[in-house]
């Protein structure tokens, strides 16, 4: 976990694999519940349901203090830096630092989540000196079980992480790729 520690810019685009990801604006505001109020992503991740307009400000405003504590970055995926496709977060953990994503229901299938993921672990080795990013996702989720394939990570060996959230039990797979 060396490195890690590095600050994150107050700014990001990151550019690569044919997307853009930026940070979220103002002007996103307006899109943020037709890519977030979704059954599947209510299910599968901790993203609030329903996703309106006072949850897309407090996701907002959320992207911005946990960029100040240095703890996460959440980027909104593109793929000219415009229009919003979904998100792809880098959270600093006990574990390491760890991917998140969610793409919106109607740009799925266009292999965004895996090259977000691709984009972002290299922006974690490269920019912040990582030696590993990891990938917390449930088996039954298969669309995941393909990113993070598609995406080149590995399951580790390790111990599940359980516990509820949104009133139903998890169990989370740890997947990982090491810097190159």
């Amino acid at each position: 976990m060396s490195g890690t520690t590095a600050p994150f810019p107050e700014r990001l685009d990151i550019s690569g694999e044919g997307l853009v990801l930026r940070d979220w604006t103002e002007a996103d505001l307006t899109v943020m519940p037709e890519l977030f109020d979704d059954p599947g992503t209510a299910y599968w991740t901790p993203i609030v349901s329903p996703f309106d307009g006072a949850a897309a400000r407090a996701r907002l405003d959320l992207a911005r203090r946990l960029r100040a504590e240095g703890t996460s970055i959440l980027l909104a995926v593109t793929v000219d830096g415009g229009a919003p496709l979904g998100e792809v977060m880098l959270r600093r953990s006990p574990e390491g630092m760890e991917i998140g994503y969610a793409i919106g229901p109607a740009h799925r299938g266009r292999g965004l989540a895996p090259r977000a993921v691709r984009l972002m672990a290299a922006y974690a080795f490269e920019e912040l000196g990582a030696e590993q990013v990891i990938l917390e996702l449930e088996a039954e989720n298969g669309a995941s079980v393909a990113v993070a394939t598609k995406a080149g990570f590995g399951l580790l060996d390790v111990p599940l992480i359980t516990g509820e959230e949104k009133g139903r039990p998890f169990a989370l797979q740890t997947w990982a790729l090491d810097r190159p």
